[in-house]
């Protein structure tokens, strides 16, 4: 009955979840599963991580809702603390990752604007793209299964393929204001941009008077090893959409931004009721304490490494099952040759759970708190999976 008072439209697995210990999640029956999807990159410092829930605990006791309409200090010490680890010089706070693409977009359109050029409000994206669910953010998308029945695209969003510089080029015109690009694209299957792609695009923005907005939604916060994928690059974009990991399962997201960028956005221009709230702010600061701690970040690197090497030996050794492995840190994805839902399938009947992905890709999103023994479980039960879907397939051949 439950099921069926809800909007249909998720095609739920029949599991249910009574509680989380770190990189593992339990069901209401007991069984212990290990989770390798991370509520989609959102569990960044693992289920119930005893800092986070202080945090969020002692903010309760306090005060839970203000408004922009006063002074919030934690929100001032988290927009301080993104300011100083990041390019940006000014943070708008949202509830969602595609709340902070609009904002992304709308500080973009109002900057040229604010120059006397408001014809200058078209943003170039990329095939493959995800940028959340909004109205504005599935025309940047530009993916017609997200589009469809929802009336006119919304104007404004110019596409070219992923990767090539000439039909960037040759789309870019009087109208153009910004290009929008995720250094790794998540829903898209995982697709790392190459690095001398987005440093040409860098140098593109500067050449041409354009904005550059990085879509850090899934990739950022520590996801690669890096606290954002961009910096694998050398390059800082001028504005940039941030969620998912920073709130560590708490909903919020963030729009940062160079202070030449943000300087169309005046008082009234933009806004938010539940942005930038109290019990939000005490856990984003919680999982910066986590994630920007000495060390952290390096350990990432050193678990995505046992974990990449790990997974291009079951490559090598399931070719039937596994086409190839792609990502950046702990952003991983495998393409798959068998249909990536029976990949994910498998997988959840040794009691581990993945994403699955465009282009035939099963994602692979653990909490960045993750060990490296935790790591190795999860190889085996992804090569019990290998092994049984192998068996399948030479059954059907047989």
């Amino acid at each position: 009955m439950a099921e069926a008072a809800l909007y249909d439209t998720f095609a739920r697995a029949p599991l249910r979840f009574d509680r989380g210990e770190g990189v593992w999640l339990v069901t209401e029956g007991g069984e212990r599963y290990l989770d390798f999807g991370a509520g989609v990159a959102v569990t960044s410092c693992g289920h119930s991580n005893p800092h986070l829930v202080n945090a969020l605990k002692s903010q309760a006791d306090k005060v839970w809702h203000l408004s922009n309409l006063y002074e919030i200090p934690e929100q001032e010490r988290l927009a301080r603390r993104l300011v100083d680890a990041t390019f940006a010089d000014k943070v708008f706070f949202t509830n969602s990752g595609a709340e902070a693409l609009e904002t992304a977009i709308k500080t973009a359109r109002r900057y040229h604007f604010s120059k006397g050029h408001p014809e200058k409000f078209h943003i170039i994206t990329f095939e493959g793209a995800f940028h959340g669910r909004t109205i504005a953010t599935i025309a940047a998308g530009g993916q017609e299964k997200y589009m469809e029945g929802f009336g006119p695209k919304a104007p404004g969003f110019d596409q070219v393929p992923f990767g090539d510089l000439d039909a960037l080029n040759a789309a870019i015109n009087d109208n153009t204001g910004a290009l929008l690009i995720e250094p790794i694209q998540g829903e898209g299957g995982v697709r790392v941009v190459d690095k001398e792609f987005l440093r040409e695009l860098r140098r593109i923005c500067d050449d041409r008077g354009l904005l550059l907005i990085l879509d850090e939604v899934q990739s950022g916060v520590g996801r690669t090893g890096r606290f954002f994928a961009h910096e694998l690059t050398g390059i800082t974009p001028d504005i940039m959409a941030v969620a998912k990991g920073i709130g560590g399962g708490f909903p919020f997201g963030a729009c940062l931004a160079t202070a030449e960028a943000a300087s169309g956005m005046k008082p009234g221009i933009h806004g938010t009721t539940y942005g930038g709230n109290p019990l939000g702010m005490a856990c984003g600061n919680a999982v910066l304490d986590v994630v920007l701690a000495d060390g952290f970040l390096e350990n990432v690197r050193d678990v995505a490494l046992v974990f990449r090497q790990g997974l291009a030996s079951l490559k090598d050794r399931f070719p039937d099952v596994i086409e190839d492995i792609r990502g950046e840190g702990l952003m991983l994805g495998i393409k798959a040759r068998v249909p990536a839902g029976d990949l994910v399938v498998a997988m959840r009947d040794e009691k581990m759970l993945s994403v699955p992905a465009g282009d035939n890709v099963v994602r692979l999103l653990p909490p960045l708190t993750i060990t490296a023994e935790e790591a190795r479980e999860g190889l085996a039960r992804i090569e019990r999976a290998a092994e049984k879907l192998t068996e399948a397939e030479l059954k059907k051949t047989a």
